[in-house]
């Protein structure tokens, strides 16, 4: 079909899902592509082999699901997934932005660190994504399980001391989830939104498919699980958009927890940055972390989330401090921690050039892999998985 979207990317990875899911509630169609055996093409159009990556019939290049969905629903605007109130449409964000950055590592985790998942997956991996690469199957498999679970599972601070605490996020995620679909069927309305798009990175392509995290969301919370399946088939289910036009007290558990975890990790993250650092530490909920790799992305994404708020109204802003009264939330409206990742400063993504967000594997980059060969997308321009 003439307006067919290529999308680069792998079927096991965190943000091609979250991008699939969207695709389809949408009716946008679009055609899977491997991204590896073409990476120099990719990287010469786009900046970087992150996956997904969307090449538009037209010769266009797009990169970072959260920009790529807001480009799309300008295009697209039936069945809208953002809210039309300006306070539910931010909190909606931060919450695609805690599913984006804080969930991530739990998803590494089960995927990486149990040996069933990690022997699947890389089996899996290595028959779509190494195939090009002129070495022995058994080869390629073992270089994978090195890189994935050695770049994104113990370089990124996942030890015997924060194991508990990084499984522990995935129960909180599931259990704040099931308080907002008690009385719905998505997370703020009868429709799916960005929230919930935001939530199916980690959900579905990870902890709703992995071995271990599926059978823990299967057995002891089937409410996701069905959540899952809705979101999923909301394209042939859904017939319009039905989104809140305001925030309903059943979120204030997840507002919470994303103060406690994921906003804690933006201004550590920041503060590093601004320093210079390559990595970091911090204290997550009590749990200390150590010896984290800086993310220039997640620098960006703090200063999206703080021009997202000041776009706001005085009134508007007002409605949201109400809703996020906890202390770590003031890192959004006030700039007692610098935040100037110097990227895209002309906001022009998803069309900017998209870089490597964390180039620390040795490995990877004498073989020239993307950081997506796990499923994660992150351009430093998501939120990234």
């Amino acid at each position: 079909m003439a307006d067919t979207l290529k999308v680069w990317g792998v079927t096991v990875s965190y943000f091609t899902g979250k991008l699939e899911a969207y695709l389809r509630y949408k009716h946008i169609p679009y055609a899977m592509e491997p991204p590896y055996a073409k990476s120099a093409y990719i990287k010469e159009k786009a900046g970087a082999v992150q996956v997904p990556i969307i090449e538009t019939p037209d010769g266009q290049w797009m990169s970072d699901t959260t920009p790529i969905i807001q480009h799309l629903e300008s295009v697209h605007p039936e069945r809208p997934v953002q809210p039309t109130d300006p306070v539910t449409r931010f909190i909606a964000y931060l919450i695609e932005d805690y599913g984006d950055e804080w969930l991530w590592r739990a998803a590494m985790h089960y995927r990486w660190s149990y040996e069933h998942d990690r022997e699947l997956l890389s089996r899996i991996l290595t028959d779509e994504v190494t195939t090009h690469l002129p070495l022995p199957r058994f080869v390629r498999r073992a270089i994978i399980r090195r890189r994935q679970r050695g770049g994104y599972v113990i370089n990124d601070g996942v030890t015997d001391k924060t194991w508990d605490h990084v499984e522990a996020g995935y129960f909180n995620a599931m259990r704040n989830m099931q308080a907002m679909l008690k009385d719905r069927p998505f997370l703020l309305g009868n429709s799916p939104s960005i929230a919930d798009f935001g939530m199916m990175g980690s959900m579905l392509r990870h902890f709703g498919q992995d071995p271990t995290p599926d059978a823990i969301m299967r057995n002891e919370w089937p409410d996701i699980s069905e959540w899952l399946a809705r979101a999923w088939n909301a394209g042939n289910t859904v017939q319009e958009s039905d989104l809140l036009n305001e925030v309903p007290a059943d979120t204030a558990p997840m507002l919470k927890e994303i103060a406690e975890t994921h906003l804690v990790q933006l201004e550590a993250n920041a503060r590093a940055y601004m320093a210079g650092q390559d990595r970091f530490e911090m204290t997550v909920q009590g749990c200390h972390y150590e010896n984290l790799p800086v993310s220039r992305y997640r620098v960006y994404c703090l200063e999206r989330l703080r021009e997202e708020f000041a776009a706001l109204d005085a009134e508007a802003q007002a409605r949201v401090k109400a809703l996020l009264p906890h202390a770590q939330c003031e890192l959004i409206w006030t700039r007692t921690v610098g935040a100037d990742s110097g990227y895209d400063t002309e906001r022009r993504a998803p069309f900017n050039q998209s870089i490597n967000v964390f180039d620390t594997d040795p490995v990877s980059r004498k073989l020239g892999w993307l950081r997506s060969i796990g499923g994660e997308e992150k351009t430093a321009q998501p939120g990234g998985a």
